[in-house]
């Protein structure tokens, strides 16, 4: 495989842009800065203005809102093959929430002048951000239904189908293995619970045959875990 080749397939594997040609994913490699941030780095706040995007390699960023009483919002936290900050890039609009680097994290960072310049050359790539645009407003919908819908058990099964999702995309094994970086009370927060009841739930996915936990990995039966998350009497 060509030094070529191995860019292409990795700027493709980022879900904003798997749907641009050859010679655009070429001009978005070139203008990408790569960077690194400490964990408790602030990469940028709400309110503030959207001038650059940024692609994870490494690492985990933490993506959240600080209430007027004082609380955290954890809303997500994003691994290796995320891309966050795309939104303000796109429609002008302030920075909507908090990023911080919940550990060390590389990345790379693509600025908004640059990025758009680049679809302006290649006009077909909008057909592809508005694929992947929507993607993100189904599953907002999906996660609003989650905290709306679900008791914490249905709730905590929906994470982890989540979390394989991001891993083995919508076709999902039998059976899969998951290391999460997340704590419980990372978690709960996403989930919107206390780590108490988030253990709670966590043990009556074990007794119902839906995960394992071995020496940090967590073995999914996916088949189990969708039972719990759709159940019949919701």
């Amino acid at each position: 495989m060509t030094e070529v080749t191995r860019s292409i397939a990795f700027w493709r594997s980022f879900p904003i842009f798997e749907g641009f040609n050859k010679e655009t994913l070429a001009d978005v490699a070139d203008i990408a800065t790569y960077r690194k941030w400490n964990a408790g780095t602030v990469l940028f706040q709400r309110g503030d203005d959207g001038t650059y995007l940024i692609v994870v390699i490494s690492g985990r960023i933490k993506i959240s809102l600080i209430t007027p009483q004082g609380k955290e919002l954890s809303l997500r936290h994003l691994e290796a093959g995320s891309i966050f900050g795309e939104m303000a890039i796109l429609d002008g609009q302030p920075r909507s929430a908090d990023a911080t680097a919940a550990v060390a994290t590389e990345g790379y960072v693509i600025s908004k002048r640059d990025f758009l310049e680049v679809l302006s050359r290649n006009p077909q790539s909008y057909q592809a951000i508005i694929h992947y645009l929507c993607t993100k407003l189904r599953e907002t919908t999906e996660q609003l239904e989650t905290i709306a819908l679900y008791d914490l058990d249905s709730r905590v099964a929906r994470f982890f189908l989540a979390m394989l999702r991001n891993i083995h995309g919508s076709e999902l094994p039998e059976s899969a293995n998951l290391q999460l970086s997340l704590s419980q009370t990372e978690i709960a927060s996403i989930v919107g619970a206390s780590r108490p009841k988030i253990n709670r739930s966590i043990l009556a996915l074990e007794e119902a045959g839906a995960i394992r936990r071995t020496d940090g990995i967590i073995f999914c039966h996916t088949g189990r875990l969708r039972a719990v998350a759709e159940p019949e009497d919701k």
